[in-house]
């Protein structure tokens, strides 16, 4: 008897569970008391300012940066001054072992002065060459004219006339000779002027006003001049009274960017620190990294910190200390384009659907959802294709609708980092759901229904 109650009460709490199993699930059906209603967070359509960004990475440099390099190569006898020092226009920097460049001087006064002597005897040579030719042509006409009254013979007359052409080629000689002499100074003179050049060359001097931000270079260190390779760099000057941040702008939001375009700049060493800045330079040729499987096209773009923003940062005490240092990390918003008073809706809120009703993927999103699988993609015939083909993907948001979601395409415009326009489809004060973003992107479909709640208890739903 006792046996046959337990096998009674076993079965009573099996359908008791069977039911209750079932009752769960078809709550969640909708079998019993209709479908269950998913959580949202909503927000109101309104209408503010948006700005549309382009955002990218970069470093802080100076917008004027000098490398200086020697023009001859030698020893560093003199180094004075070091990394950090504020120096002025034509200050002494360095000097480099002027002794062989010396030398090379002297020696080319010497062959300048042998060059000038030179000249001088072929001067003294040509004027006596004229004179023995004044001297043979005198000779030459009264023989001439003898000759013509038979009063010599053939022979002296040849004699003389063979002595007047000998004169004239002398003359002609000395004048060559004299040219070449002429040459051989103005050769001799270069030569000294770039000894000259070469000697003045070993003493090094500041081309602008600025700070040495970086010596690469020691007292008693060899360098290599620019007049035979590339040469040694010795000093990098440059004014930090005006920085700049380099940045690479991908290939897609490079046509947004313009010189004049306003920037919001982050520096990563002045954490929650804003400063302001311009658009000066757009590059126009590309920086390509990568293979070319996974290229990377990026353009760079100049960004200049403007002063009045960091004003109050800097140090009343040591004015003369900078704020910024050439290589800093700094991130920079440019603002490209801006629209007032325009209605807007969160970013989150914007999905995209087909024709058909189906799911697309978001379009204004953190990343594209795979909507399809590829193996059901690679079966399907081509009328199914075709079809596919003619379908157009819809910008749309979810409206609330007496506690039901009703999907409603929109045009939208320009965004900033939270929202994005509304050009059309929605009205101002329009209730449309916010969050939870993967149900918005994902699962929720037209006349769903839902219950608004906070969006703090939304998300502890969602955790639990």
């Amino acid at each position: 008897m006792q046996k046959k109650k337990n096998n009674i009460l076993k079965w009573l709490i099996i359908i008791v569970i069977v039911l209750i199993v079932f009752a769960i699930i078809g709550k969640k059906a909708g079998w019993i008391g209709g479908a269950e209603k998913k959580l949202v967070a909503t927000e109101k359509v309104e209408k503010r300012d948006i700005i549309e960004i382009v955002s990218a990475s970069g470093k802080i440099q100076p917008e004027v940066e000098v490398k200086i390099s020697p023009d001859v190569s030698g020893e560093i006898v003199e180094l004075h001054v070091k990394e950090g020092d504020r120096v002025k226009k034509g200050q002494l920097l360095a000097k480099i072992l002027p002794d062989i460049y010396q030398s090379y001087l002297d020696r080319a006064n010497a062959a300048l002065n042998s060059s000038k002597a030179n000249l001088e005897n072929a001067k003294s040579r040509l004027l006596q060459s004229k004179s023995q030719l004044e001297k043979t042509r005198l000779t030459f006409e009264r023989n001439q004219k003898l000759y013509e009254e038979k009063l010599i013979s053939a022979s002296d007359w040849e004699s003389v006339r063979s002595a007047y052409e000998v004169a004239k080629a002398e003359v002609d000689a000395s004048i060559q000779n004299v040219s070449a002499s002429d040459f051989g100074v103005r050769s001799s003179e270069a030569t000294v002027k770039e000894s000259q050049d070469n000697l003045r060359k070993t003493t090094i001097f500041a081309p602008v006003d600025g700070t040495i931000s970086k010596l690469g270079v020691e007292q008693g260190e060899r360098v290599v001049g620019t007049s035979q390779m590339a040469g040694t760099e010795m000093f990098v000057l440059a004014d930090l009274n005006e920085m700049e941040v380099s940045v690479d702008v991908n290939e897609n939001d490079i046509v947004r960017v313009h010189v004049g375009d306003t920037a919001i700049i982050e520096v990563d060493a002045y954490i929650g620190k804003k400063f302001k800045g311009v658009v000066t330079e757009v590059a126009n040729s590309a920086n390509v990294s990568g293979l070319s499987v996974d290229q990377v096209t990026n353009f760079t773009v100049k960004v200049r910190v403007l002063r009045d923003s960091y004003v109050d940062i800097v140090d009343k005490d040591h004015p003369e200390r900078n704020v910024f240092n050439p290589g800093m990390s700094a991130t920079v918003d440019i603002r490209t384009k801006r629209v007032s008073n325009a209605l807007s809706v969160p970013i989150q809120s914007v999905t995209t659907r087909d024709t058909t009703g189906n799911m697309a993927s978001d379009s204004k999103s953190f990343g594209n959802q795979e909507m399809k699988d590829q193996s059901e993609m690679e079966v399907k015939d081509s009328k199914n294709k075709t079809e596919e083909v003619e379908k157009k993907d819809l910008e749309c948001v979810f409206a609330i609708e007496n506690g039901k979601v009703k999907l409603i395409p929109v045009v939208i415009g320009i965004q900033d980092n939270n929202h994005i326009e509304i050009k059309s489809g929605l009205k101002e004060g329009q209730e449309i759901v916010s969050a939870p973003y993967s149900m918005i992107a994902k699962t929720l479909k037209d006349g769903d229904a839902v219950e608004v709640v906070q969006r703090d208890k939304l998300y502890s739903a969602e955790k639990k």
